[in-house]
């Protein structure tokens, strides 16, 4: 059996949940009533101990002082979510992209946009994998798996809303 690592840390946004493999790369950040987001499961071992780096880099980020995170991430998808989640890591602190422009930067027709989203909106790493900074061609704040409050918390403590 896998080895799970998990631990609960305090945040602006709410009380998140991280997994670690065996390895202590982190696997899933989840919010609190998160689309499709992880809950503790049996087994899974609590331990605070390989998410030091994550708890300080995150307090950091909330706190304005950290633009990106430096941490070993491991999420497992299919071929396609793996490149629209690469392409999540190049959208900058206090930027946004639209999901065409994450289908064009990964090679993907326009009509793979639909496609894009669900990859987008599977992506098990919220925040630190910032799937937050997509948006929809017009701007508008378009769906989020952490919720549309915590997306515009998140841009406005990134500068990219006012």
């Amino acid at each position: 059996m896998t080895t799970v690592y998990c631990t609960h840390l305090d945040a602006p946004v709410g009380r998140l949940l991280l997994t670690a493999d065996a390895d202590g790369a982190l696997t899933s950040l989840s919010v609190p009533g998160q689309k499709g987001g992880r809950t503790v499961q049996d087994g899974w071992r609590p331990d605070p101990g390989p998410f030091r780096a994550a708890a300080d880099q995150l307090a950091a980020y909330f706190a304005g002082e950290l633009e990106e995170f430096r941490l070993p991430l491991r999420a497992s998808g299919t071929g396609f979510r793996q490149r629209v989640w690469a392409a999540l890591d190049e959208v900058p602190y206090g930027a946004t992209a639209t999901y065409g422009e994450i289908a064009a930067r990964i090679g993907a027709p326009r009509a793979a946009v639909r496609a894009v989203g669900g990859a987008i909106g599977a992506n098990p790493l919220l925040i630190v994998r910032p799937c937050h900074r997509v948006i929809g061609a017009s701007g508008a704040m378009t769906g989020y798996a952490g919720g549309l409050e915590r997306k515009i918390w998140l841009l406005t403590l990134e500068g990219a809303l006012p």
